[in-house]
């Protein structure tokens, strides 16, 4: 289970232990305030008279006496059926005898329940009709206040009204917590800077803890105002690698630490009285997190992203860009969406849910290549059974407003401890007032539970991270539970597995290569749209038969706006026993995963892999295997870039590289209004052109290596012929300057700042038998303002461009229409290109953000922050090699997000960046003039 960490699991399996209070004996929201050495007295005032030693505990709705003895019944006493609390002697005897029963406390009661005798976990014993208990305290001097504590919760326990219970509770917790303060006798060292101290509650699965926090410059401290379980929790901030602000109670109060990178289960999980006392705190954790990231880098990079160890703020598109490119299995990517939208193993009314992918539970092999093995994604748990959804649908209709389908949620308390009775049953215990549910009513079989959940009226129940995990205790009874006996007579035991399971162990490794299998990676997207995403709610939800009661919903009520405290717990009592929706994370289309056919490379940049379902066309291979082999090899060292020479050939900013074919010459533009050709050979500039006054603004090579085609602020394109050594054509296309150029298979983009992106068709010379080119307009695409950049996929079916207001476009070419449109910077959009694979679009602006675009569904899935905007760049869909407006070259790994390398270059701007096919040679351009070689070395 998840929030029972291994060393507790450890001891729940050691039946005769010595521990044997815990939290999950009081009531829920119920509180334990303090606890006293006593013995219970049997028998008193006989000759006979005997004591059992043991700790009385006072909570807020019990009294509860644990012996030392572990034979013995752990005694529970709740507080509202007491008659009589009294010290004893203080009915007036003067007696010798009431001397000797000073330190005694005396409760008259109706009922009493006897819980773990023998030390072992089952049903509550109860006993009614009126009894005394005698309990003489240790310490006699403590007895008139606990017995002032105990008539002061009496009342409280007494009072007609629920709400008025936990507010008279609430204010003597609060008087408590108000009388006391954190010790700081409890640092760690002396050294150590105090930051705040506020009160809070410390959360485990259906148990509160009130005490208070305190941080300093190291360390997160929590002190139990009853010292249970231990006097003070403490946390290294070194060790924090995840913090998240959490939706406790429906209110913005929790907030919860995780230690570590991928665990399910935190480290502490705190509840706050006040928003803003969660808000500083998180604020203090975040600010260590982000000045150790600086410190271990050197360097700083002002995004919560880029910090390795500091995933604060990480969104679910961030994570999203690593699951769909295979660097975290669905499995994480599951784990990381629940963790967003506020779902947490210490919150059973927030568990996190995971689907059910299986739908075969009865063959004696499991396939997982056939697609009937499985269940269908796209559908809620409720419309899986076509009889069962039209009866659903018939009541919806029917319903007066607020409608909903389904009376019962897919994830609630009672579903994760239905799941979890075998290593949890106490949780079980705690939630169902001591009593376990009735043995056919319990979790048998994995079959006959997936059958009900088609089948049953009101059981729409998902499944839990632990089926997907590696622990399979909780499909085995271990613990040797009696969980009573079903009506066939066989007593529950251990969970009965399908056939194609050879035991638990087999069964969780064929569930997770089920959750991995292509035909969930091809299909997991659709059910996260019903679970997190835009089928969630509204319109789109009811298309889709996935409408739940309105108060399960984010939002579904304001407990604040709720006057009368009785009908506000009962309110908030009745949502989180019937479970709550996530928090929805997505308002579009999730886009689906790219899965491979044939074995990808370790680290894919390929051209081969599909876009199924979208208009992206599958780009053919490219390059031979050796070349796409040089490419990934090339890629995973980038950061071994070294300089090789630099040349000064331009007067001012050089604004587009070019390089022919063979590799011998290299052509540039620049602001200077000239083409340059560079001999790599000889070293030397062998011709500089200049077409008018204005500066050019990009160039390429065409085929062939006989032309070579200039942009140009005069709005014009240049042909020049290097054979010949002249002008060759003019194409006058715009109205004001053209930004940049494209090519591909004879036609020609051409993007201005007069606001469109046109499609040419362009024959060239040899083909025409003519002096000049044949221009034939094929498209126009136009803008709301001017275009800055464009680029083209490899295929040519999708063209990308970015204007001046920070727009990115994605435009369909084999119909002219236009896909997506994102605002995406603030300002200018400096570059944007296609992945190798078609399915991403990366975009570099004038705010200094890189921003990632899912080409499916135009969804912004990554967002990251440099000092200085990044003018151009380079990519496989995974790193970035980037021109930053500083000079250096930035190396970004888009996956974990962040910087992996600095290389200084340029004294001005990086304003243009080339690359030849095999990746290993770059060329750069900037507005120092120069043109730089750099060469990879590994």
């Amino acid at each position: 289970m998840a929030f029972i960490r291994k060393k507790q699991r450890e001891q729940q399996l050691q039946l005769y232990s010595k521990e044997r209070f815990s939290l999950l004996l009081l009531n829920l929201e119920e509180y334990y305030f303090e606890q006293h050495t006593a013995n219970h007295i049997f028998c008193e005032g006989r000759q006979n008279e005997r004591k059992t030693r043991g700790s009385l505990k006072i909570c807020s709705k019990s009294v509860i006496f644990e012996p030392d003895e572990t034979f013995q019944p752990i005694v529970k006493i709740p507080l509202r059926d007491c008659i009589k609390i009294e010290k004893q002697g203080d009915n007036g005897a003067n007696s010798l005898f009431a001397k000797t029963r000073q330190g005694r406390i005396s409760l008259v009661f109706s009922q009493v329940y006897f819980i773990k005798e023998h030390n072992i976990v089952a049903p509550y014993k109860i006993e009614r009709g009126k009894m005394q208990y005698v309990f003489e305290l240790d310490i006699a001097g403590k007895v008139e206040d606990v017995v002032e504590t105990l008539l002061q919760l009496h009342r409280a326990s007494c009072l007609d009204k629920l709400g008025d219970q936990t507010a008279m509770i609430t204010a003597i917790l609060q008087s408590r917590l108000a009388r006391t303060s954190f010790d700081k006798n409890r640092f760690q060292s002396l050294s150590e800077i105090f930051k705040m101290e506020c009160k809070a509650e410390m959360v485990t699965p259906l148990v509160t803890n009130p005490g208070h926090v305190c941080i300093t410059d190291t360390n997160l401290y929590f002190q139990p105002l009853n010292g249970y379980p231990k006097p003070v929790v403490q946390i290294t901030l070194q060790d924090v690698r995840r913090i998240y602000k959490r939706r406790h109670g429906l209110m913005p109060l929790g907030l919860e630490v995780f230690c570590t990178e991928d665990d399910l289960c935190s480290d502490i999980y705190l509840k706050f009285y006040e928003s803003q006392d969660r808000d500083e705190l998180y604020f203090y954790i975040a600010t260590y997190l982000d000045e150790e990231t600086e410190a271990d880098r050197g360097q700083v990079i002002r995004h919560s992203h880029i910090a390795k160890n500091h995933i604060t703020e990480h969104t679910a598109e961030s994570y999203m860009l690593q699951w769909q490119r295979g660097h975290i299995s669905n499995y994480q990517y599951l784990l990381h969406l629940n963790n967003l939208a506020d779902r947490s193993c210490n919150d059973l009314s927030q568990y996190p849910v995971f689907p059910w992918i299986i739908n075969d539970y009865f063959s004696a092999e499991l396939d997982l290549s056939n697609p009937e093995t499985f269940r269908d994604l796209s559908k809620p748990i409720g419309a899986l059974n076509k009889e069962r959804l039209e009866r659903l649908l018939i009541r919806y209709q029917e319903m007066p407003e607020p409608k909903f389908m389904y009376g019962s949620h897919y994830s609630s308390p009672g579903y994760v401890l239905f799941y979890l009775v075998r290593i949890a049953p106490e949780h079980m215990l705690c939630l169902q007032n001591g009593r376990f549910d009735h043995a056919d009513r319990m979790f048998n079989s994995i079959a006959e539970t997936w059958k009900n959940c088609l089948d049953g009226a009101t059981d729409f129940k998902e499944l839990i991270p632990e089926f997907y995990g590696d622990d399979f205790s909780f499909l085995v009874n271990n613990l040797k539970l009696d969980l009573g006996k079903r009506q066939g007579g066989k007593m529950v035991d251990d969970v009965q597995l399908p056939p194609w399971a050879s035991g638990p162990k087999d069964f969780l490794q064929k569930s997770k290569e089920a959750l991995e299998s292509n035909y969930v990676s091809e299909h997991l997207h659709e059910w996260i749209d019903l679970i997190f995403g835009y089928k969630q709610k509204g319109n789109e939800a009811i298309g889709a038969h996935n409408i739940f009661h309105p108060l399960t919903y984010e939002g579904g009520v304001d407990l604040n706006s709720i006057a009368d405290p009785d009908e506000k717990v009962a309110m908030l009592t009745q949502i989180l026993e019937f479970g709550q929706t996530p928090k929805q994370l997505f308002v579009i289309p999730h886009p689906r995963r790219i899965t491979t056919k044939v074995k990808s490379l370790p680290r894919p940049s390929s051209q081969s892999a599909s876009l199924a379902d979208s208009p992206v066309s599958p780009g053919e291979e490219s390059f031979e295997d050796l070349t796409e082999e040089s490419r990934t090899l090339a890629w995973n060292n980038i950061t071994k870039l070294k300089l090789h020479e630099s040349y000064k050939i331009h007067k001012e900013a050089i604004t587009g590289i070019a390089v022919s074919f063979n590799g011998s010459s290299v052509f540039t533009t620049s602001q200077d209004s000239t083409l340059k050709m560079f001999s790599k050979e000889s070293r030397t500039l062998q011709r500089s052109i200049s077409f008018s006054n204005m500066a050019l603004s990009s160039c390429l090579v065409l085929p062939g290596d006989n032309t070579v085609i200039s942009s140009s602020w005069d709005n014009n394109v240049y042909f020049y012929s290097i054979a010949f050594g002249r002008r060759q054509d003019t194409l006058m296309g715009h109205d004001d300057a053209v930004s940049k150029i494209s090519w591909h298979n004879n036609r020609l983009y051409s993007a201005s700042w007069d606001s469109t992106v046109k499609v040419w068709s362009c024959v060239p010379l040899e083909m025409t038998g003519t002096k000049k080119h044949h221009f034939e307009l094929l498209a126009e695409l136009e803008h709301d303002v001017s275009v800055d950049t464009i680029s083209l996929n490899s295929a040519s079916t999708l063209l990308v461009s970015g204007t001046k207001e920070g727009i990115i476009n994605i435009w369909d070419l084999t119909t002219a229409t236009m896909l997506h449109q994102i605002s995406c910077h603030s300002g200018t959009v400096y570059n944007a290109a296609f992945s190798p694979d078609s399915r991403h679009v990366l975009s570099t602006g004038e705010d200094g953000c890189l921003k990632v675009i899912d080409v499916q569904t135009g969804m912004l899935i990554s967002s990251m922050t440099s000092e200085h905007p990044q003018r151009c760049f380079l990519w496989d869909g995974n790193c970035v090699l980037a021109g930053s407006q500083s000079g250096e070259l930035l190396v970004w790994d888009l996956i974990e997000a962040r910087v992996s390398e600095r290389i200084q270059g340029h004294t001005g701007a990086v304003t243009s960046i080339w690359m030849n096919e095999q990746c290993s040679s770059i060329i750069t351009g900037g507005e120092d003039r120069q043109i730089m070689f750099w060469k990879l070395q590994y």
